[in-house]
C-alpha cells in the first residue's frame, strides 16, 4: 500500500516537526505527531508511520516509545491485526499544552527566584526585572490551570449541547 501526501500535508507534518524541535523534543517526534493529527485513519501502523514520515523502522520504533511513554499517543488494537497501530491519546491536547506551558511557566517563575536569590544582597536596580519576571510568572503559574478548567467546562457544554441537537 502507498500512502500519497498532498505537499500541503508534507509541509505541515514538517512544520510540526520544526515546532517540537524549537521545544527541545526530537523533529521526528513532532513529524509523528503531526501525522497522526492529520491521518485518516486516525491510527497508524509502524510500516504506514515508516513509510509516510519516509523513517527508519528504528527511528519509529523510538519515537513511538518516546511518544508513548509522554502520553501523547496509544496503542490500538485492532481485532484480527498481528501487529499495534498508534493514535493520538484522548487528552492528548491537554498534555502538549502541560507539557508546554505549564511547565515553561513554572521553569520561568523558578529561575527568577533564583535569580533573586542571588541578587538579594545587591541594589534594588539590580533585582527590578528579575521581581518582574518572578511576579508575571508566579501569576501566570496561579491562573493557567483556572483558565484551562473554565475551558474544559466551556467545551463539555458545547459537546453536550451538540448530542442533545443530534
Amino acid at each position: 500500500m502507498m500512502i500519497k501526501l498532498r505537499d500541503e500535508e508534507r509541509s505541515f507534518i514538517e512544520e510540526v516537526g520544526v515546532v517540537f524541535e524549537k521545544t527541545g523534543l526530537p523533529r521526528m517526534a513532532g513529524r509523528m505527531f503531526g501525522w497522526l493529527l492529520i491521518s485518516d485513519p486516525p491510527y497508524q501502523s509502524p510500516a504506514e508511520l515508516a513509510e509516510v514520515l519516509m523513517a527508519s523502522k528504528g527511528s519509529i520504533s523510538t519515537t513511538v516509545r518516546l511518544l508513548a511513554q509522554m502520553g501523547l499517543i496509544e496503542r490500538h488494537l485492532i481485532p484480527g491485526e498481528r501487529h499495534d497501530h498508534f493514535r493520538l491519546s484522548e487528552d492528548v491536547l491537554r498534555r502538549t499544552i502541560r507539557h508546554g506551558l505549564e511547565d515553561e511557566i513554572k521553569i520561568f517563575r523558578e529561575l527568577a527566584e533564583y535569580g533573586l536569590k542571588l541578587m538579594k544582597d545587591e541594589p534594588s536596580v539590580r533585582q527590578e526585572w528579575l521581581k518582574e519576571m518572578r511576579d508575571r510568572y508566579a501569576y501566570l503559574e496561579k491562573s493557567f490551570p483556572k483558565i484551562m478548567e473554565r475551558y474544559e467546562k466551556r467545551r463539555a457544554k458545547l459537546q453536550l449541547k451538540l448530542m442533545l441537537k443530534n
